[in-house]
């Protein structure tokens, strides 16, 4: 893949999130994913667990196109409680570095009054651009 990250100079630099990337290959859209299993149950029921499975979802339907976790450019992220999220940053945090490593794309958090799951805490919306062959 080729990708940019774009950074103004005069800006300060975000922390866990890119401003902006560009990048040219083969584009990948990956739905919502939630934190159930391959047998769509729940077996985490902490906000910062399932955010640990909803990342490995999108990760294994990347893998189906050939993807790797840095070849992913955007997450869309929908949260049902914004006290949550805050309160469980850094389990959050932990549990996307377990996931993704130290890539960071291009992400926004929004919270959400429900999501059609009623156990679910989080949705995660997915982009990736790989690279062309």
């Amino acid at each position: 893949m080729t990708h940019k990250i774009l950074q103004p100079a005069e800006w300060t630099r975000p922390k866990g999130y890119a401003n902006g990337i560009a990048a040219s290959g083969t584009q990948v859209f990956i739905a919502g994913q939630i934190g159930w299993d391959a047998d769509q149950k729940f077996t985490e029921e902490t906000l910062a667990g399932q955010v640990g499975a909803a990342l490995r979802n999108i990760v294994r339907v990347l893998e189906e196109a050939g993807g790797r976790p840095e070849h992913l450019v955007r997450l869309t992220w929908y949260v049902t409680s914004r006290r949550e999220y805050l309160d469980q940053v850094q389990a959050i945090g932990a549990a996307y570095r377990a996931v993704m490593g130290r890539h960071f794309p291009v992400m926004s958090v929004v919270e959400v009054a429900a999501l059609i799951e009623s156990q679910a805490k989080v949705e995660i919306e997915a982009t990736a651009v790989l690279p062309a062959s």
